[in-house]
């Protein structure tokens, strides 16, 4: 039988391994997510996370925290059957991906625990009701985040001003900003000579998730093919990778809740 398969592509992903691998988890359920479909709910600007969304939280941190350590060199750890090894776990600044983060930061013990302020959900924080017209909030102050995750690396510019302290962002504002952190990601993180494989861990928003999956495949925002409107869906707490390797990107999985009970899968 005759194999159609091309040869280098069979030798690429069995002889190499990820210069880099990025996780990117969706912060636990927050009182915005559990509140969507009742009219009657006034929106927080910050929001916090349920008691579902701190379960959420915990169970991902022990899952991860368990599975920490490389158990094999196999290259074909695809589906993290042998650990994952993390190296730098990042957060953004909203208070629930930080309190999402923490809990992983505190099971891990000596992962090294860093604000991307980048990596916020779309808008920012800003007013939600009606009248105010989005305007834009300071968001938590340096005090906020040393009293409740101290673990946290903070920005050396934080102080009790607030984190945001800006207007709304803007639609154009979001993709150059998704680009913006992979380009981060890459210098930061990516391929350098004699560099041991990283393993990183973003904490971030839905929102946010299909922006970055738009830089780093090149794909116009939300345009499906015959006309369809695309997303791509993220649960509560979902683990998605991304393995990046001398020019290549490999997308391994996305929206991975199988650490989640059924009674905790939350959108």
């Amino acid at each position: 039988m005759k194999n159609n398969s091309h040869p280098m592509t069979v030798i690429f992903w069995k002889r190499t391994k990820a210069i880099m691998q990025l996780y990117f988890i969706r912060h636990g359920q927050s009182v915005n997510n559990a509140g969507a479909n009742d009219p009657n709910y006034k929106e927080h600007s910050d929001p916090y996370l349920t008691e579902i969304g701190r379960k959420q939280a915990q169970i991902t941190a022990q899952y991860l925290k368990e599975r920490q350590a490389i158990t094999s060199d196999d290259p074909w750890n695809s589906q993290n059957q042998f650990g994952f090894g993390f190296t730098h776990l990042y957060s953004s600044l909203m208070e629930r991906a930080v309190h999402t983060a923490a809990e992983t930061a505190r099971a891990l013990g000596d992962v090294p625990f860093t604000a991307w302020v980048d990596i916020h959900e779309e808008g920012g924080i800003y007013a939600r009701k009606k009248e105010e017209n989005q305007k834009g909030l300071p968001g938590k102050p340096r005090s906020f985040f040393e009293q409740n995750f101290p673990e946290i690396r903070l920005p050396d510019h934080l102080d009790e001003s607030g984190w945001w302290n800006r207007p709304f962002e803007a639609d154009d504002e979001r993709q150059l900003r998704a680009e913006r952190v992979l380009a981060e990601l890459l210098a930061r993180h990516g391929d350098r000579e004699g560099q041991s494989e990283e393993r990183i861990a973003f904490v971030s928003h839905g929102g946010f998730f299909v922006r970055f999956m738009c830089a780093v495949l090149k794909l116009p925002w939300r345009q499906g093919a015959n006309g369809l409107r695309s997303w791509f869906l993220l649960n509560n707490c979902s683990i998605s990778r991304f393995d990046f390797r001398k020019g290549n990107v490999m997308v391994s999985y996305v929206n991975n809740t199988n650490h989640l009970p059924p009674e905790l899968i939350t959108g």
